[in-house]
Formats: structure tokens, C-alpha cells, sequence
């Protein structure tokens, strides 16, 4: 029998023997608009294992936030496959099978902390004794326990985006998908979160697809990183990041961690990333 794309993703696993949760093949997308066609992606071949930390790196336009807005079913290819857990991206959001972490935090305004994390409970039917047992457990896992009934205006940015980071993880979803949410934080706070996020990935053991501008962000949090192209967004390399699973910040400061900043800043060269 003939197996769909689909089904030989479910049984595949990458070469470190993970199972495959996103398998992308020859992806491309392109716009069209009142201007001319627009080539945000071009033959992208791509494999995530579960468990792994792999943020999307490159310039401004490059495609990055595009091919995540494909794996959520956002944004619709033009050609090639891509599977999520051997599964289509509609199927696999129909089936809630990822939670999505926006830019700015996209919190409601005029609902508690603890409403805004319940509301895709409520949507999705859970008694409410299991939302208020998942909503404490999950702001005690962002370190926002007893924070549950302050309203969005209350918290820092920072606290805001960890509120959305509960919310995406509530309904316990297989795969993290994490569009730069501390792009516009201060230095010290996008350290200090950076630190929660990657004990918080030890804790979930979630599979997690990260874009950010950041090479050090990218280096700290990251057990794979892929360096992308500028428009259309092609992936130039993937780039194992070897360094222990308990990170602190000072080891931004060792040979290790600097050897592969580098080699991700020279990927971004080879692309002429510092040429747009």
C-alpha cells in the first residue's frame, strides 16, 4: 500500500532517531499582490524532532515569521508538502496540536490574567475544576503564581508575554510555536525570561520552533538553529548547539558558546544577511 505524505511522517524520525513532529519538503510560498508575485519562501526542506529547541534566524523579511505562520496553518504554501505529526497543518490545528506565542502578548484587556489563560479551555469544553486546576498549575510553571486575578494593564511586558506563554501551553499541545515574543523587552528582561524559558522547555520537554533576530538569543535557548536566507527565505544551514541542557547566562561567555555564534554569524554572511 501506497503511504500518503502524511503517514511517512508519523512513522519517520530523524537522523538522532526523534520522532518527526514538523517535515517540510521543497516548501514554497509565494504572494501575489497588485505589484507582482512576491517569493517569501523557496524550497525549503526542513525536519523537527520532538523534544527539540530550533529557532528560525535571519534578516528582517527573510521568511522566518512565514514558514511558522505555514506550520500553523496561518499561511498557505504554493508548493511543496509539509506535515505537522504526520498530520496536515489544518489537521493539526483543528486538533489544537500546537500553541502559538504572538510578538506582543494579544492578551484581552477587560479579562483577568486567570480568564485569559481559561479562554481556550472554554472553548474547548474543559469542566471548570480541570481550568482552575490547569490555570495554577501553568502560571506556577511562568513563576506567576498568586497573579491569577490581576488584570493584563497590572503586569510588566515582560509578565504579560509569560501569561501568554501559559495560555499556549494549557491544553497541553505537542509542539511551542514562538514568533519573537521578547523582540520588544528591555536587555535585562529578555535575559531573565530567556533563562525561565529554557528551564521552562527542561520542565515540558515540549517541542518548541522559535524566531528571533537575536544570535545569542538564538545560541542560548536553542538546540538546533536554522539560518535563513533573505527573500525568498531559503534555509542556508541548520546548526547544532551542542551546549549542556542546564544553561545559565555566563555560559554566553565560554569558547563553546562564542564557536557557534560565530559559525551562525558567518551562515548569515554567506547569505549577505548584512546586505538588505
Amino acid at each position: 500500500m501506497t503511504k500518503t505524505v502524511a503517514q511517512a511522517a508519523a512513522i519517520d524520525r530523524t537522523a538522532e532517531g526523534r520522532r518527526t513532529v514538523v517535515e517540510a519538503r521543497d516548501l514554497s510560498l509565494v504572494f501575489e499582490t497588485a505589484d507582482g508575485p512576491v517569493h517569501a519562501l523557496a524550497n525549503v526542506d526542513l525536519t523537527i524532532g520532538e523534544n527539540e529547541f530550533v529557532s528560525f534566524i535571519g534578516p528582517s523579511g527573510c521568511g522566518k515569521t512565514t514558514l511558522m505562520r505555514v506550520i500553523a496553518d496561518l499561511e498557505q504554501p504554493t508548493g511543496g508538502t509539509i506535515s505537522i505529526n504526520g498530520m496536515t497543518p489544518s489537521e493539526a490545528r483543528e486538533r489544537r496540536a500546537y500553541g502559538y506565542v504572538f510578538q506582543a502578548a494579544a492578551l484581552y484587556p477587560w479579562r483577568s490574567v486567570e480568564r485569559n489563560i481559561a479562554l481556550p479551555l472554554e472553548i474547548m469544553g474543559i469542566p471548570r475544576a480541570e481550568r482552575k486546576r490547569r490555570i495554577e498549575h501553568y502560571l506556577d510553571l511562568v513563576n506567576l503564581g498568586g497573579f491569577g486575578k490581576k488584570m493584563p494593564w497590572q503586569l510588566s511586558g515582560g509578565m504579560q508575554q509569560r501569561v501568554s506563554i501559559a495560555r499556549a501551553l494549557c491544553f497541553d499541545p505537542d509542539l511551542l510555536l514562538m514568533d519573537e515574543p521578547f523582540g520588544a523587552l528591555d536587555e535585562i528582561t529578555r535575559d531573565h525570561l530567556n533563562e525561565q524559558l529554557i528551564q521552562l522547555w527542561a520542565q515540558t520537554r515540549k517541542t518548541v520552533v522559535f524566531v528571533t533576530h537575536s544570535i545569542p538569543e538564538a545560541v542560548f535557548l536553542s538546540s538546533k538553529i536554522v539560518v535563513m536566507s533573505p527573500r525568498p527565505g531559503r534555509i542556508l544551514k541548520v546548526i547544532d548547539c551542542n551546549l549542556p541542557a542546564d544553561r545559565r547566562l555566563d555560559i554566553r561567555e565560554t569558547p563553546e558558546f562564542l564557536a557557534i555564534a560565530h559559525e551562525v554569524r558567518e551562515g548569515l554572511r554567506a547569505g549577505h544577511s548584512y546586505d538588505d
